[in-house]
């Protein structure tokens, strides 16, 4: 009897840790909205929240193509900066072309940013590198300064350039109330995601892949073809975000994006997904962004200064990682106990 009552407690145990697992993102995401609700009286107004909703948009799509990086085991360091040069490419296609078809600058920029994710997978698989973080890294690199010399290390105004169609993701707002459409697109993204994450066999294959890779070669699922997509499919959202960013900011700047990388990570591991791969879910990716933009934003609406709020931000940062590692230990933990 005492056994048995020992298995129903260690099983309440482990149900109590999943709920607390998925709905904890979402309760610090809660309570940050009311800590900085009550710290600022202009916090809680619906324009600073549709302002959040359009800050967050960004990080939104990066960190949607940085999830399916590390549900395969890997990462992608070139996002921010892939970001940045599909803005870039606009740019230069309006000022020194002359270009200013909206569907060919979307294009032009868009494809820049997914040929970008298309080397990293190609490196990846066919180099057989046993890790893309050197290779991503690399790639961060090399694309920042092509960003620079396409631009002359220059901004480039978009504003009055006759590309409002371009601009109209990143800076138009819909509904009467500011709601912004660049945070449509990620919804509509996102559920693109949702599905293909859930219901296609290719969604499927990729949490295979990082979660047993072992029993994926077994099962005959392609790794590398799985690998190289994956990282297309990043390179592809960096685009979408790059023409955000034009309208967000209404130029192409070469000097943008130096902490877009790092805050797509921690939107991913605080929303569940880990290092270890295998794990994370598009929703949780979703709160994690959420929660990153609403730390900026408080801070932004309290006036602490910029210095405080990168402390903040990268104290973020770490505490994510912390808690990937922890989450990863305690999970061991459980199968042991499971398999006594």
């Amino acid at each position: 009897m005492n056994k048995i009552a020992e298995i129903k407690a260690n099983g309440k145990k482990s149900s109590l840790s999943t709920v607390l697992s998925k709905m904890g993102t979402l309760l610090a995401l809660a309570l940050l909205l009311l800590f900085f609700g009550l710290a600022s009286n202009s916090f809680f107004t619906v324009g600073n929240l549709m302002i959040l909703l359009k800050q967050a948009s960004i990080n939104c799509l990066i960190a949607s193509g940085m999830l399916v990086c590390l549900i395969t085991g890997g990462i992608d360091l070139s996002v921010g900066y892939n970001t940045v040069l599909c803005s870039c490419v606009v740019g230069v296609l309006v000022q020194r072309f002359g270009i200013t078809n909206p569907i060919a600058l979307i294009l032009g920029g868009v494809l820049a940013s997914t040929f970008v994710g298309f080397v990293n997978g190609t490196l990846l698989t066919r180099l057989e590198l046993p890790h893309p973080f050197v290779s991503t890294l690399g790639m961060k690199n090399m694309i920042w300064g092509i960003a620079l010399l396409i631009t002359s290390s220059t901004p480039i105004g978009l504003n009055n350039k006759g590309i409002d169609a371009v601009l109209f993701l990143g800076d138009k707002t819909l509904f009467g109330f500011g709601f912004p459409v660049s945070f449509l697109l990620v919804l509509i993204a996102y559920c693109c995601f949702h599905v293909f994450l859930n219901k296609s066999a290719l969604g499927r294959q990729i949490y295979c892949v990082g979660g047993n890779p072992e029993a994926a070669r077994l099962s005959g699922i392609r790794s590398k073809n799985v690998l190289t997509f994956v990282y297309t499919l990043s390179g592809f959202m960096c685009g979408l975000a790059g023409i955000v960013l034009c309208g967000r900011i209404g130029t192409a700047s070469p000097t943008e994006g130096a902490t877009f990388d790092t805050e797509a990570i921690a939107a991913c591991i605080i929303g569940g997904a880990s290092f270890s791969g295998g794990k994370g879910t598009i929703w949780g990716t979703l709160i994690g962004a959420l929660l990153m933009a609403t730390i900026r934003n408080g801070l932004n609406s309290m006036q602490a200064p910029k210095a405080l709020q990168y402390v903040v931000i990268g104290a973020v940062i770490v505490a994510a990682v912390t808690l990937d590692v922890v989450r990863n230990k305690m999970e061991a933990k459980a199968r042991r106990l499971a398999a006594k």
